[in-house]
This record gives structure tokens, sequence and C-alpha cells, in this order.
């Protein structure tokens, strides 16, 4: 039997600590699919090696290294965040203490109802809103770039944040677990050609996040208090009271999952597609 040290110990632990760490950012950013990804090439490497596809690990061998630096490269700003937010860690608490160890659920009958009251309300009145709805994919970089809220969702939370003039206003909110996790964050907007010229940066900006996530976003306009969803890459505008508790009400029956890949997009009723 091999002799463990207190050097073994220690390294142990430091090494269980950073692979930790490195795990808990890749579940905060668009790491995690990619991550995913990877493990499905790792497979299929051992899948290629115990038959002997010698010519597909031969391929494997001379792309690893390109594989690595296009790696860093393509997440060079998350990679920076990321030192960024060790620096500021508190090791002993971050280790001991963990607020958000259990899964809770996306999205319940009370967010929705408080949503769509909020969203007719600002209709009414043409308040210009963009609310982003997080599913599997994490949204951290993209909270990361707003100001910290952790609050329940209410109608007077939401209808106060995106009131004119006021400092929250501009920007979107994004939304976590039954709770307004941050405010003012800026989203990526979408490239394509094809959506109607007239839509503005919100409208713009909510296809562009559904196009890296699997997220839901509702938008207000500004202009003419149309409510609009967002999912999938897909813009569903014009959309009534009905309609919009259809598409809220799929995140937690999981049909929101089937539409994003085209099955069952056409039984959530009302609204035009873009």
């Amino acid at each position: 039997m091999p002799q463990i040290t207190i050097t073994d110990i220690l390294e142990i632990i430091i090494l269980s600590y950073l692979i930790y760490i490195v795990i808990l950012w890749i579940k905060k950013t668009r790491a995690w699919t990619v991550f995913k990804g990877l493990v499905v090439i790792v497979i299929f490497m051992g899948f290629a090696a115990v038959f002997k596809l010698n010519t597909i690990l031969w391929l494997f061998r001379n792309m690893i290294n390109v594989g690595i630096l296009a790696v860093i490269i393509l997440f060079q700003p998350e990679l920076r965040r990321a030192l960024e937010e060790l620096g500021k860690k508190n090791i002993i608490s971050d280790v001991l203490i963990r607020s958000d160890s259990t899964k809770k659920e996306r999205v319940n009958d009370n967010t929705i109802q408080e949503l769509i009251s909020a969203a007719t309300f600002m209709s009414k009145n043409k308040t210009g809103a963009l609310i982003v709805i997080e599913q599997n994919v994490p949204l951290g970089e993209y909270e990361a770039t707003g100001i910290n809220i952790d609050a329940a969702v209410s109608r007077q939370l939401v209808e106060n944040i995106f009131e004119h003039n006021t400092p929250l206003h501009d920007g979107a909110v994004i939304i976590r677990n039954n709770r307004v996790v941050s405010a003012t964050c800026y989203l990526p907007l979408t490239g394509r050609n094809d959506l109607n010229k007239d839509l503005g940066t919100r409208h713009r900006a909510a296809v562009g996040i559904s196009e890296v996530s699997d997220s839901m976003t509702l938008v207000v306009s500004e202009e003419n208090g149309q409510i609009s969803i967002a999912y999938g890459g897909t813009l569903y505008s014009n959309l009534d009271v009905e309609s919009l508790r259809n598409h809220l009400t799929s995140l937690q029956s999981g049909k929101s999952e089937k539409n994003k890949k085209g099955r069952k997009a056409k039984r959530i009723k009302g609204g035009k597609k873009q």
C-alpha cells in the first residue's frame, strides 16, 4: 500500500477545490453546453479506441492542439471573468456555505400571473420592457452585466423597474427560479436580416438571447404596446393575454423544449411568428 503523507492530502484538497471552481464556472456560462459536447467527443474517442478506428484516432490526435487553442480564443472573455471572480472569492465561506445546492422550479403559477399582469399594464401604458426567463442554459455572463436585485417576482417590482426615467428601466431583467436576479442587463443582438425592420433594439435583443440559449423572453413594445415572446430564435408578436399565458405555461409543462425543436410550435395559439 502506498504511503499517504500530509503533502498528498494537501494536494488532493487543492486539486479538488480547483476542479470544483472550474465546474461551477462552466455551469454559470455557455461553456456548460460546450462542455457537454466535449463529453460526447471523449466518449466517441473511447469508442474509436476500443474498436481500433485508427484513422479517426489519428484525426483526433492531430486536431486536439488546435481544438484547445480554439476553445481558449472562443471563451477568452469568460476565462478573464472567471479569473476575476476567483480573485474576489472568500474561499472558506464559498466551500462551507452553498445556498443554491438544491434545484428549484423555473417558474410557478404565481410568477406567471405576476408577469402577465405586469405585461398587460405596461402594454396599456406603452412602457417598454424586456424580461428574460432562464431555463437550462445559464445566463450568468449576461447577469453579470446588470445590477443585482435578488427579489421575488411581483407585478409592482417589474412595473417599477421599467418605469420611464428610473435608473433600472434600460436593459433587460433576468428571472431565475421565480426570482428577479438582475436588471439593466445587456443582451446580444441578433444578426438576422429577415426580421421586420420596424422592430427595435428590445426585440432584436430578445431574439438574440433566444439564439444563444433556451431562455424565453417577454417583450413589451414602447412604440405600440404590443406584447411579444422570443424563444428558439423565433419571435411571436402581437400576443393577447391567453396566448401569452400559453407560452409562459409551456415552461412548466416542458412544451417549450419541444417547440425549440419545431415539434409543437403550432399548439401554442396566438401571435405572429417572425
